[in-house]
């Protein structure tokens, strides 16, 4: 409230060695199943859910609640997509009118990317304008400002690592809700936060860790950033 924007949640499910899937992007399942009903329970407790586009089209996920009895708190699904690269043909797309899904786009730059634009406005998504950060990419604080406008009060941030170190840099995550499967996949797996500029060990972002339980043979850890680390 204080900063107008929402609650941001990170959440990550990885390895004990902080990978997200193999070399080859096979990620299906690092957690067992009770960590993943965890993880849709969790999704119920938010307003939306984000994911970059190249989570999205990877990995083809629904981002809803698919427990019995709770399909209906499903949030709003959220890709960030600034060249609207997310396939017309792809699930979150053809579902748009079933659950509400927002695209984050950058201003459209042709008459091509325009005409796309209408084309998701047709299947039901809903093209939110972002600024363009230093990068030539959506810029994540203001877009948060503008979900906020839009009554979005917490976000859950699903991936991925681009997304998920973007956010953390910018100081943009208030909690870490971390699922930790007991298996090592080792340096050439995929992290589940890209880099991020760290050089010396006081750039770092530091946690408290507020609780941890097991799930099944997982654990889920939460933490809730420290400020002005």
């Amino acid at each position: 409230v204080r900063e107008s924007r929402p609650l941001v949640t990170l959440k990550l499910a990885t390895t004990l060695d902080g990978r997200i899937a193999t070399r080859t992007g096979h990620s299906q399942w690092i957690t067992g199943e009770p960590a993943r009903h965890a993880a849709h329970r969790l999704r119920a407790t938010h307003d939306a859910i984000l994911v970059g586009a190249g989570t999205a089209a990877h990995d083809d996920p629904s981002l809803t609640c698919r427990l019995p009895g709770m399909e209906d708190r499903s949030p709003v699904r959220i890709v960030v997509d600034g060249r609207m690269r997310l396939p017309l043909t792809h699930a979150l797309v053809a579902t748009a009118n079933e659950h509400p899904t927002w695209l984050i786009a950058l201003a459209p730059r042709s008459h091509e990317e325009a005409a796309r634009r209408k084309a998701y406005a047709d299947c039901g998504v809903t093209v939110i304008d972002a600024a363009a950060d230093d990068d030539g990419n959506p810029a994540l604080g203001q877009m948060m400002k503008v979900l906020a406008e839009r009554g979005i009060t917490r976000v859950l941030a699903e991936g991925g690592g681009r997304i998920a170190a973007a956010l953390v840099k910018l100081g943009l995550v208030d909690r870490l809700v971390w699922f930790r499967a007991p298996r090592l996949i080792g340096a050439d797996g995929i992290p589940a936060v890209a880099g991020f500029g760290v050089e010396q060990l006081q750039q770092a972002v530091d946690f408290r860790l507020l609780s941890s339980v097991a799930v099944g043979a997982d654990a889920m850890d939460t933490y809730t950033v420290v400020r002005g680390s």
